[in-house]
């Protein structure tokens, strides 16, 4: 068989730990980078109209509920 030094190898414990793997990648991934700000997404006006029909539809099935009640 041939040798893989890549392979996951049993530790002086005999356990070998896959997140220290996990740690060495997000490091290796991380340093070739350039470090980025994150910036905030702009607000879309879909999401907006989106809130003002839902506040107007309250609004409606509120007044239907009332007037049904005192009618």
């Amino acid at each position: 068989m041939a040798h893989n030094p890549h392979a996951p190898q049993p530790g002086p414990e005999g356990t070998h730990d896959p997140a220290g793997s996990t740690q060495m990648f997000r490091a290796f991934v991380d340093e070739g980078e350039p470090q980025r700000r994150q910036q905030p997404a702009p607000a879309s006006s879909g999401s907006k109209s989106g809130v003002i029909v839902a506040v107007v539809a309250v609004i409606v099935v509120l007044g239907a509920v009332a007037w049904l009640a005192l009618g």
